[in-house]
């Protein structure tokens, strides 16, 4: 599973950075909001490159938008394959990638806590973060989906919700790929 998990979740984040980026691109275009460097400044200080005044490097910009978007779509893969699939998931998964992008800008000091942002830029990054979590999760769902139910959907299908009297399903039927 989890290698499978790998590719499928790199291609399924690559998705979903790529629709969110559209979006960011058409909103920019309305509201004339200008394009986010904070990227490119959190992988200057994660890696120690050298950090430029003013504008950052598109390059590496575009390195870490995608970068990040692919990697934590590995993680949306695999609660894809272990059954976590479908909007509330993806929702779930929205909280992982707000969560990951704050960690990241303000453990490197290049942004600060969403409580202290303007209102509509709070907005503006939620909503674009929420079309990443769902773009990726529809394509992981889809990756995933095509080798059957994951352990959680087989163990539903037992009797629906958390029962106490439902114990886990067989080892061998928990970890069998139909």
């Amino acid at each position: 599973m989890m290698r499978r998990a790998l590719w499928e979740g790199l291609v399924a984040g690559a998705a979903g950075a790529a629709v969110m980026t559209l979006g960011e691109k058409v909103e920019q275009r309305l509201t004339g909001r200008p394009g986010s460097y904070v990227p490119a400044r959190v992988l200057e200080r994660l890696t120690g490159m050298a950090e430029r005044s003013g504008r950052a490097s598109d390059a590496v910009n575009w390195a870490m938008h995608y970068g990040e978007g692919a990697l934590l779509g590995v993680l949306r893969s695999v609660m894809a394959h272990a059954g976590l699939r479908g909007p509330w998931s993806s929702a779930k998964f929205a909280v992982v990638r707000l969560t990951n992008d704050q960690i990241l800008e303000n453990a490197t000091g290049v942004g600060a806590p969403p409580p202290t942002w303007p209102r509509l830029e709070l907005g503006v990054d939620l909503l674009h973060k929420a079309v990443y979590a769902f773009a990726t999760g529809v394509v992981a769902d889809a990756l995933a989906g095509r080798t059957g139910p994951g352990p959680g959907q087989r163990h539903a299908r037992v009797r629906p919700g958390r029962q106490a009297d439902v114990g886990p399903l067989p080892r061998e039927e928990a970890h069998a790929r139909r």
